[in-house]
């Protein structure tokens, strides 16, 4: 089960398609074999990133019962809904296929501070035993959760024992959080999203590591890597090697079209299709792509990668 020690790369999983818009199960498969093997400790599915809203709620538990049956890691799934019933019905079936833990985003609705702490209250209630991630996304969910809130949704709540950190910026709120812990507060895991973008700053400030979906997933496990080994100039090195694909990635809008473009270059799934209603990369943009992931070869090369 998922706690409060958990640390590393939960890379966020994409949800492969066939050309057609169909979910495509040799491609997660093969995504699933393919995160793990470039060095995430956990995965987590159904997120924004992985489409979540575009799937019926059979596909949803169907794809954690694939991902869930193949892997060898933990699972964290995505259950984020308009209504705590539609939440309830995906958190049970997929604690029950074996799922660690549950992530849950706040709704556009809630707009003050006391809205959004019995939100996070029903939600644990809903949840009952399953532990739950707490994604702080204020760019995509438009609210914004104030360190204070955090704290006390986590004194509040013992099932809640990771944040999702994705506000931007946000390297205070995680310098925040650790103060208070060393204070005597609960200390729970913060792994950050927003592709990366700032995962060396976001681990000096006291992260545990990530938990984002850029498309060289290994980025993210050799900059945790290095840094846990006291190694900050070698971090630096890998993690200013991936910065142009992680920043060309990093784009509203484009993000999910160019990562599953990424992932299907690498042969890791088979189409790169987002599911409609998406966006389509155009000739330049898959061009401007390549060109990148060319340079960043080289750079690799002479870091011995």
């Amino acid at each position: 089960m998922l706690d409060e020690t958990a640390q590393g790369v939960f890379t966020i999983a994409v949800t492969p398609f066939l050309s057609d818009g169909a979910l495509d199960w040799d491609s997660i498969d093969r995504m699933v074999d393919f995160y793990i093997e470039k060095g995430a400790t956990g995965l987590t599915i159904l997120g924004m990133m992985g489409e979540a809203g575009k799937l019926m709620a059979q596909e949803s538990i169907a794809v954690v019962k694939r991902v869930t049956a193949r892997s060898t890691v933990p699972i964290v799934v995505g259950v984020s809904a308009p209504g705590f019933a539609a939440m309830k019905t995906l958190s049970d079936a997929a604690m029950e296929l074996g799922a660690a833990g549950l992530m849950v985003a706040p709704p556009g609705s809630l707009k003050t501070d006391d809205q959004i702490v019995a939100y996070y209250h029903n939600t644990a209630e809903v949840l009952g035993d399953a532990p739950f991630v707490l994604q702080d996304f204020p760019l995509v969910t438009n609210v914004v959760i104030p360190t204070k809130v955090i704290l006390q949704v986590v004194e509040d709540c013992p099932t809640c024992v990771m944040l999702k950190h994705e506000d931007w910026p946000g390297l205070e709120k995680i310098s925040a959080l650790r103060a208070a812990s060393d204070a005597g507060a609960r200390r729970i895991s913060i792994l950050c999203g927003n592709g990366g973008l700032y995962l060396l700053e976001e681990m000096l400030r006291g992260a545990d590591g990530a938990m984002t979906g850029f498309a060289y997933p290994e980025m993210m496990a050799q900059v945790v890597a290095a840094l846990r080994g006291g190694d900050l100039d070698r971090a630096r090195d890998i993690f200013d090697a991936y910065m142009p694909m992680v920043r060309y990635e990093a784009q509203p809008g484009l993000g999910l079209a160019i990562r599953k473009y990424t992932l299907a270059q690498r042969g890791v799934i088979a189409h790169d299709t987002v599911r409609k209603p998406g966006t389509v990369l155009s000739a330049a943009s898959k061009a401007e792509v390549n060109a990148l992931a060319a340079r960043q070869s080289v750079k690799l090369k002479s870091l011995g990668l």
